[in-house]
């Protein structure tokens, strides 16, 4: 029997004997919207799949989003630190007192904490979740070394803990400082990038190239069907794991996109040859920061190399956008289309943030390490198994 975490409490942090600031569970729809947007839009560390738009999205369409529950910080402006919830039992079939940030679509962990004492937010936040019972919260792909990780380490400081750090890796990202066609070359060289213009080339053959960016609502309603379909044309969509291959996830990503966009908060990149769509991608913003969150591509174009295609002239948009300073690949580690193209790493690691003292914790990290090497075991069994198919 899974341990019980109970999501009704409510804690409030006292503070020299008075209410200055305190946290609170509730459920993700009952955040006040215009301060969730907000917080969001002015965060610690921006997170585009945390903003209300995309986050609620979730919620309406993925069972293990709509058993979240927001853990909420108020302090003596409003809403300064919000983090979504689910019990690990829920997310992770795991049986200890732990709360996870662990969501299909989530591939960004850090919490949104103000820029007004960000440590006490963090405080009330793991305040909060001790209230409810839980031992542990486990954050998936938060960035290790940015503002919101000093600020939790320091609050846990503060209640004589320490964090937990699990998975650490880095993977691509973009300063968009500085000239385009300078950092290209800088990262992928002359010789790839001369190579990507002669197969730009061989498509023009073919038609008018144009690369395009879907912003407004219509647009990006327009333009989010048209990468479903894509999506699904290729080989995630005969791997089943293509949006459209569920109707869940093809409403979530269609509502994200539709409230999103309300808000420009979303842009959909777009290469096409004779009006016809051969690569597209959708990319979050929240604050100064752009996330490349998805891509597909018409495989029958495959040699000429359109989602690199794609990619380059992205850089080449967010370089040109004075109203983004930086961008998250969401990328694994070692990815071998976008590592060559961004040269920037972003250190990221699943942040694992224990409530209090007492052996409780231990349970929950040791459960956490033990389901990670059974991922390592089956992972190397899974490589070996295909290497040993592969014909001599």
């Amino acid at each position: 029997m899974h341990s019980v975490v109970d999501f009704e409490a409510i804690a409030d942090l006292k503070v020299d004997g008075r209410s200055r600031a305190h946290g609170m569970t509730m459920r993700p729809a009952e955040v006040d919207p215009e301060a969730w947007h907000s917080l969001a839009d002015t965060a610690l560390e921006a997170n585009g799949f945390l903003s209300p738009g995309h986050f609620l999205s979730l919620t309406l369409n993925t069972r293990q989003a709509r058993l979240s529950r927001m853990l909420v910080s108020r302090g003596p402006l409003g809403i300064n630190g919000l983090l979504p919830l689910t019990h690990a039992w829920h997310v992770l079939r795991l049986p200890v007192p732990a709360l996870v940030l662990a969501q299909p679509y989530l591939p960004l962990g850090t919490p949104l904490l103000g820029t007004s004492d960000p440590v006490r937010a963090a405080g009330n936040l793991i305040d909060a979740a001790n209230e409810t019972g839980a031992a542990l919260i486990g954050l998936g792909a938060m960035t290790q070394d940015g503002l919101v990780a000093q600020a939790f380490t320091a609050a846990l400081s503060e209640r004589g803990l320490k964090p937990f750090i699990r998975n650490a890796h880095e993977r691509a990202g973009l300063s968009a400082e500085g000239d385009a066609e300078t950092y290209l070359r800088g990262g992928m060289g002359s010789k790839k990038l001369k190579e990507l213009r002669r197969l730009r080339h061989r498509l023009e053959d073919m038609g008018p190239v144009e690369f395009r960016v879907a912003r407004s609502s219509a647009a990006v309603q327009a333009a989010i069907a048209r990468f479903l379909a894509l999506e699904a044309s290729g080989w995630k969509g005969r791997r089943g794991t293509a949006f459209a291959n569920d109707a869940n996830d093809a409403a979530y990503i269609s509502g994200a996109s539709r409230a999103l966009a309300s808000r420009s908060q979303i842009e959909i990149c777009e290469l096409l040859v004779n009006d016809a769509v051969i690569a597209s991608g959708l990319v979050l913003r929240s604050g100064r920061s752009a996330f490349f969150f998805k891509t597909a591509y018409d495989e029958t174009f495959e040699r000429y190399s359109p989602g690199v295609q794609l990619t380059v002239d992205l850089t080449r948009h967010l370089f040109d956008d004075p109203a983004i300073d930086r961008a998250d690949s969401v990328a694994i580690a070692d990815h071998p289309m976008i590592d060559h193209v961004w040269r920037e790493r972003i250190a990221v690691c699943d942040f694992f943030i224990p409530t209090r003292k007492g052996p409780a914790v231990n349970l929950c990290i040791a459960a956490f390490d033990a389901r990670y090497r059974a991922r390592a075991l089956a992972k190397s069994l899974i490589t070996t198994t295909r290497t040993r198919r592969k014909p001599n």
